[in-house]
């Protein structure tokens, strides 16, 4: 099995994506791969979208915004 598809398994086994995954498929997605580890990918993305598969990433970030500080970019926005 290529190593797209053994990460995409195991995010969508663990329902989770960790931020050396994320890393790792980055790097693996900046190479030659082939149809089947692109349909995992896609696959993987589907799973994001729809809420199975949470990502350490995107946790850590929302983490960090304080309620303030999004409300101030949003004025800024205006």
């Amino acid at each position: 099995m290529n190593l797209i598809c053994e990460i995409t398994q195991q995010a969508l086994l663990t329902g989770y994506l960790t931020l050396d995954s994320e890393n790792q498929l980055r790097q693996l997605l900046s190479r030659d791969y082939g149809t089947e580890d692109l349909k995992a990918f896609i696959h993987l993305q589907q799973a994001v979208m729809e809420g199975l598969v949470r990502q350490e990433s995107r946790e850590l970030f929302f983490s960090s915004i304080s309620p303030e500080s999004l409300t101030q970019e949003v004025a800024i926005a205006s």
